[in-house]
């Protein structure tokens, strides 16, 4: 049944939900902006330390001239994808990781008593401008990668491009939702959670080639971080698909990120609802 006034009931929780994230941003946005000297230090801190990361990757290359049978270039390409997704990610929900430490201290308390879903509350707490460095960094080593890198462009191909960075951020966004879910119960997992989520984006800046078939094997069928740039990277470059996959699989990553999506939230809304206050 439809309200009118304010639209379809099964929308508004989705509605005021985002309202309520994009005031809250807001409001960090413009606290960080009135000190620019510091948020712009930070945000080259972000950028620089997210750079060394790739410097390793040179390091390495000026021993080898390639890495798992990929080429630096290639691995450029791999390694942008994977951190302008992340990063994406990290900007709107990076804030997750400190859910622990509110069911800790009491403090998830206040937020349960306001007028606005929890989950964007927890997600805008504290939005962290400073992490455009990391998206920064990505996006500058992606560019140098699309003109460096050989491709056989074609249609599917340039559609992919924007499809593949959208869903591997939509990925990492289920992932940093679920690893919050999962601090409702172990309090303390942070470190776990940074295990998926900053360790998956390591993982993926390198190719598949050079890790264990059965780790590849978890990454595509257990935990999908595969899909976030392994499978329609590989697609785009013109190389066979991990684990001999046929060449369709590397469009499934919108499916399959909108199933992590509706996992994590199932498991975001069990968490919740398994919450015992402090009383504090």
């Amino acid at each position: 049944m439809a309200d009118t006034a304010r639209g379809p009931v099964g929308t508004r929780p989705v509605r005021d939900g985002l309202r309520a994230y994009l005031m809250i941003s807001a409001m960090w946005i413009r606290s960080t902006m009135a000190y620019r000297a510091s948020f712009a230090m930070t945000t080259l801190g972000n950028f620089t330390a997210t750079a060394f990361d790739f410097v390793a990757i040179l390091l390495m290359f000026s021993r080898v001239d390639a890495l798992g049978g990929y080429a630096l270039p290639e691995i450029a390409f791999l390694y942008g994808l994977s951190s302008v997704a992340f990063g994406l990610a990290d900007l709107g929900l990076g804030s997750m990781e400190r859910l622990g430490r509110r069911v800790r201290d009491g403090t998830l308390d206040t937020l349960l008593v306001r007028p606005a879903p929890v989950l964007a509350q927890m997600a805008a707490d504290q939005f962290g401008l400073r992490r455009l460095g990391r998206i920064t960094q990505g996006t500058m080593v992606l560019v140098y990668a699309l003109v460096a890198v050989d491709i056989d462009w074609t249609p599917l191909k340039l559609l992919l491009m924007p499809v593949m960075m959208l869903s591997g951020a939509a990925i990492f966004a289920a992932v940093f939702v679920a690893g919050a879910a999962f601090q409702f119960v172990a309090k303390d997992a942070s470190e776990v959670q940074n295990a998926f989520t900053y360790g998956g984006t390591t993982l993926l800046q390198y190719p598949p080639t050079v890790f264990a078939t059965e780790l590849v094997r978890g990454v595509t069928f257990v935990l999908p971080l595969a899909f976030v740039n392994w499978l329609p990277a590989t697609y785009v470059l013109g190389r066979p698909l991990p684990l001999g996959l046929p060449g369709w699989v590397a469009f499934l990553s919108p499916p399959v990120a909108a199933g992590c999506c509706a996992l994590a939230g199932l498991a975001w809304r069990a968490g919740l609802r398994s919450y015992r206050s402090t009383g504090s």
